[in-house]
């Protein structure tokens, strides 16, 4: 297909997160194998999108990354809408229900474009956690879900994210369009894995558990904590390995402090550098991710691709997939759970060993599959909204969004033609000014020569007659 998708988020590097993540994965992948890409995204200060083999466009923001770690767009640009139409966007994707999709629905109203929204996590947890009262936060739900309700399709990243999208009040029917993982499917050298982890006190012979994610109370981390304190009290031996931070790290570090388990913990920080990464998922024996908060946790598929199988809670989004014993291991919800589960495993390592390899060989996906999948849908999608299959969402509204997309196209195609004028006149200009010092400097070399000539013809006067 010789088009180009646009994809539309809240986040894009240098604010790194999970959707920021699978969106620059969209771009790259479809840039490279399928067609065009176009990222539109908020501006955030030093970003530098230079490097990148698609196009960026951001739109103005509020820097607001101080309190809430992340900045706000202004969903109003003719800029983008002017990139968008001279780049002929076929579709337009976006990963967020909020100022990207109320962008995405004006551009998808003034030029005639089918949307297609994915729902990539529980947002309505986030607008809790954000906003306190009570009609505030319906108001707030109401206005996400009628984003969502203006959008042709709508994609889950699982299907525990669609019944998350469907308690907060849609009813309409969504696909599962699962992520994918930007880490190969290999197990990296011992040696290798020995001097990516040579900084920490991991003894070869004393099982090693992980977690990789933000720091937060949500992800499951106190179970995770009581749990090994029961294993700690039982006289058994471990390593637990934390990576990431967040806003919940300090209070972690207190408890682990408190329980005394302290020896055994270690927090590495933030690591950006996915060999290491890769490294901590080849050494440990297990991965631990008691989450019911996460939509579809990619880290049990990143752990899979090394072959380590992960402990999760039973119908949890992230134990879509997994079987029991199989390629995974299901607890319920509580520390004595996992703890139990974790004592019977130690005492079983190739069990572990056996399981983790089963993992990696069905519930990887790559980044490629995944993209591969997502755009063989955006061809139907686009077949679809040609035959007018998806219909008019909101007749009133929708005309008001196409009357507000047209003129912030116009505006948009105005500044470009400015532009230009502006470009051409400084062309212009630097013409005219070249011309004029090689003008001047011609006047200049004739006048020095009129006056050499006259002082030659002089110096001969004089020595004719003196």
């Amino acid at each position: 297909m010789n088009t180009t998708i646009c994809l539309l988020n809240d986040s894009f590097p240098p604010t790194i997160d999970g959707v920021a993540n699978a969106v620059f994965n969209y771009a790259s992948i479809i840039e490279n194998n399928h067609a065009h890409s176009l990222v539109v995204t908020p501006q955030v200060p030093g970003c530098d999108d230079s490097k990148y083999d698609f196009t960026v466009v951001r739109y103005p923001s509020i820097d607001t990354r101080k309190l809430v770690g992340y900045v706000t767009g202004y969903p109003f640009s003719p800029e983008a809408a002017h990139e968008v139409s001279t780049r002929h966007a076929a579709l337009l994707h976006t990963h967020c229900p909020i100022t990207s999709c109320i962008l995405a629905r004006q551009l998808a109203e003034s030029q005639r474009l089918p949307l297609v929204l994915t729902w990539h996590t529980k947002y309505d947890i986030d607008i809790a956690n954000a906003i306190k009262g009570k009609l505030l936060r319906e108001g707030a739900l109401q206005a996400l879900l009628h984003n969502v309700n203006s959008c042709d399709e709508i994609w889950t990243v699982s299907k525990g994210a669609g019944e998350n999208l469907r308690s907060i009040g849609y009813e309409g029917e969504y696909i599962v369009m699962p992520n994918g993982v930007d880490l190969p499917k290999e197990t990296l050298p011992e040696d290798t894995v020995a001097e990516a982890i040579s900084d920490y006190d991991i003894p070869a012979n004393v099982p090693c558990f992980l977690f990789i994610g933000r720091l937060m109370w949500y992800k499951g981390l106190r179970i995770i904590l009581d749990a090994l304190k029961l294993l700690d009290n039982s006289g058994l031996d471990f390593r637990m390995v934390f990576v990431g931070g967040g806003g919940d790290e300090k209070e972690v570090k207190a408890l682990t402090k408190k329980i005394g388990l302290s020896r055994k913990v270690i927090f590495t920080g933030v690591i950006s550098d996915r060999k290491k990464l890769r490294a901590w998922y080849s050494r440990s024996d297990l991965f631990l991710f008691p989450s019911t908060f996460d939509t579809n946790g990619l880290v049990v598929r990143e752990a899979a691709a090394s072959n380590t199988a992960s402990v999760i809670v039973s119908g949890s989004c992230a134990s879509e997939g997994v079987m029991d014993g199989r390629n995974g291991f299901l607890i319920d919800e509580n520390a004595e759970s996992l703890a139990a589960k974790l004592k019977v495993l130690c005492a079983a390592p190739e069990r572990m060993k056996a399981v983790g390899e089963n993992a990696g060989d069905e519930l990887y996906i790559s980044w490629e599959d995944a993209v591969a999948h997502a755009f063989e849908r955006y061809e139907i999608v686009i077949d679809n909204y040609k035959r007018g299959l998806y219909g008019v969402h909101d007749p009133l509204r929708g005309s008001l969004r196409q009357s507000q997309g047209e003129l912030m196209q116009i505006m948009g195609d105005i500044e470009a033609a400015r532009k230009a004028v502006r470009q051409d006149v400084r062309k212009k200009g630097k013409e005219v000014e070249a011309s004029i010092k090689a003008f001047r400097a011609d006047i200049h070399e004739q006048i020095h020569e009129q006056i050499k000539e006259a002082g030659e013809d002089i110096s001969e006067l004089l020595d004719r007659y003196l």
